[in-house]
């Protein structure tokens, strides 16, 4: 899909150079994976908290089953 943007040229640059990228296109797609990443992980970071855990809970036994 073809997009147009008006994006800063040297903000543009700036961040080939930075992700050693050869294109606009890579600058700004790894820009969006990463942006995308991020918001993931803030919706994770709501949950801490929220569960409930086992407290005798023991890991160490449930390795020996194996």
């Amino acid at each position: 899909m073809a997009t147009n943007l008006a994006i800063d040229d040297q903000l543009i640059e700036e961040a080939k150079r930075a992700g050693k990228h050869r294109t606009k296109k890579d600058a700004v797609t790894e820009a969006l994976k990463e942006y995308v990443q991020r918001r993931k992980q803030m919706e994770l970071l709501s949950l801490f908290g929220t569960i409930e855990y086992d407290e005798h809970y023991d890991y160490k036994k449930q390795r020996d089953k194996r």
